[in-house]
């Protein structure tokens, strides 16, 4: 059973539509049990990242992704929801995240281009099947790292990670579910992760 995490912020209908599609069992939950038993955690998101941070506080659900995440339990953020994996943010002054990938969320500072990014882009990645792939993005913020855990980046005046994956961490800043033939794509990829993670148990 997938879980997405239910902390009142995130397009929750059409991501559980895009699991339903894939004939995958999906339910929308806070419950410390049901997490627990979960074979994966997908944390969506849209808003602001101290509204996030807060929300998940608020349900006590801060700490139980993070030993969720360290047990080694695949952890798939979309959108907000990939970049509350990361360190900390200024978006709105500096707050902290779930610190599972390191890094911070920065706003992009540039005239040469539209904030927010909003629309079509295209994925630039070493990996040949996710290389020049047109996904649906829109935020205002992007993640700085080391780089380590990018697997595919777009172009949008800076290098915007796309996808990012740690170990049992997987992260898509656009939208996979409304990213059309795309989305078939990071299905598959979240699809290996939870097989990956069903056949180590």
């Amino acid at each position: 059973m997938i879980t997405i995490i239910d902390y009142g912020l995130g397009n929750i209908r059409s991501l559980m539509n895009w699991f339903k599609r894939e004939a995958l069992e999906v339910v929308l939950s806070r419950d410390p049990e049901v997490i627990a038993s979960s074979e994966m955690l997908i944390l969506p998101g849209v808003g602001a990242y101290g509204d996030a941070m807060e929300m998940l506080k608020t349900y006590g659900l801060d700490d139980i992704l993070v030993n969720e995440g360290k047990k080694g339990k695949p952890l798939v953020g979309i959108c907000l929801g990939m970049q509350l994996l990361y360190d900390a943010s200024y978006e709105g002054g500096y707050k902290k995240g779930l610190g599972l990938i390191s890094g911070d969320i920065k706003p992009f500072e540039t005239t040469k281009v539209k904030v927010p990014h909003m629309g079509w882009n295209t994925l630039q990645s070493e990996n040949v099947s996710l290389n020049q792939t047109y996904v649906y993005f829109i935020h205002s913020f992007y993640a700085e790292s080391s780089g380590e855990e990018v697997i595919a980046y777009a172009d949008y005046d800076v290098k915007v990670p796309g996808i990012v994956k740690k170990n049992n961490i997987l992260g898509f800043q656009f939208h996979p579910e409304k990213s059309g033939d795309a989305g078939k794509l990071m299905m598959d990829m979240i699809k290996e992760l939870l097989d990956d993670n069903i056949s180590s148990n």
